[in-house]
């Protein structure tokens, strides 16, 4: 018998494969110059394309199961174009195995096609199996063909079990994450995780699923603060960054860190050793960020070893809806460490 939410994993994995190739093929037309830009900008094709078509893949195998997606249909029903394009890429995105391919279902018209992307309507809530899924998490740096995130995360009664992110730039190769450093070339990386049971990467490809390897547990960070690396946002308009190099100022260590436009991406690069502290605080009081712009990273960042809460040290409500009603500013670091990092911002924050 298949251990518990193995067969979400996979078909998950499959489906952010599939929707990950969606986008390389994107992004390819980008750089040849052959984007119709009356398609409004590359982004919203590949934010509609990836979602119908992971949200398609879900359904046909838990046809039960509820969504929290980023996207609606309403601009594809209103502009025939954008829509002919979108369907043009769904239509024509496979996994080169036929039989993997068909196992995700399909989508059989472009009428079909809007009414599965808004399916990611579902107002959140405690009860029930929820996928929640950002199909193209860094719009800027997507836009420039660097680092960006393909999301799909199930929640089971308000709590992540199980998150896949595909992050179809990511080069490994050089140790450090960054913008520039981007696998433009081949295909990246996918990561996953299911709760209690560690984390996961793997090579993204056209067919099947490569083999993976584990993620390696970050126990602690460095007692050397000029070793601590903070992952900001350094573009950012809606957090305090002010407020962030204070924080790293206090601790002796190096700001900006690993400046990383992505909100998912901030996660992965923590996950795989590219980071030891991120902290959301934001420049609007009582701001409450989107369950999707975190949905699935946090788990695998979690599941390799890191703790993130809010500013009070609670954890984290997926179950509140399609933003995070209960919990405002997050403190993430590696387990071991995030205690005594949450009382430094504490007393910092509220001195």
């Amino acid at each position: 018998m298949d251990a518990p939410y193995e067969k979400e994993r996979m078909i998950a994995e499959l489906a952010v494969q599939r929707a990950s190739l969606l986008t390389k093929r994107i992004l390819a037309d980008i750089d040849k110059g052959a984007l119709d830009k009356s398609d409004r900008t590359p982004v919203t094709v590949g934010d509609f394309g990836a979602q119908a078509l992971m949200i398609g893949a879900i359904h046909h195998n838990f046809p039960e199961d509820s969504f929290i997606g980023e996207e609606t249909a309403a601009a594809l029903r209103e502009n025939e174009q954008l829509r002919s394009r979108v369907w043009d890429l769904v239509s024509t995105t496979h996994l080169q195995e036929k039989e993997l391919d068909e196992r995700l279902g399909s989508i059989g018209s472009a009428e079909e096609m809007m009414d599965t992307i808004d399916l990611g309507n579902h107002p959140g809530g405690r009860k029930g199996r929820i996928w929640i899924l950002d199909p193209i998490d860094g719009t800027a740096t997507f836009m420039r063909n660097q680092q960006y995130a393909v999301c799909l995360a199930l929640i089971v009664d308000g709590e992540q079990k199980v998150g896949v992110i595909g992050c179809p730039n990511l080069d490994l190769s050089t140790g450090k994450i960054s913008e520039e450093n981007a696998d433009n070339a081949g295909n990246g990386q996918m990561l996953s995780a299911i709760k209690g049971r560690g984390a996961i990467i793997r090579p993204l490809g056209h067919a099947g699923l490569q083999p993976s390897k584990p993620i390696e547990r970050h126990e602690d960070i460095s007692s050397d603060p000029k070793s601590l690396d903070f992952v900001e946002s350094g573009n950012s308009k809606s957090v305090d960054l002010e407020f962030h190099r204070k924080v790293a100022e206090k601790l002796g260590a190096p700001w900006p860190g690993t400046d990383m436009w992505s909100s998912q991406m901030r996660y992965i690069a923590m996950a795989v050793g590219g980071g030891d502290i991120m902290l959301r605080f934001y420049s609007k009081k009582g701001h409450k960020s989107y369950v999707w712009d975190h949905a699935g990273g946090f788990l695998i960042f979690e599941e390799s070893g890191g703790k993130v809460t809010d500013l009070d040290g609670k954890p984290i409500d997926f179950g509140a809806g399609r933003r995070f009603e209960n919990n405002s500013e997050m403190v993430a670091a590696p387990e071991k460490a995030q205690p005594r990092i949450l009382q430094l911002v504490n007393d910092m924050f509220r001195a």
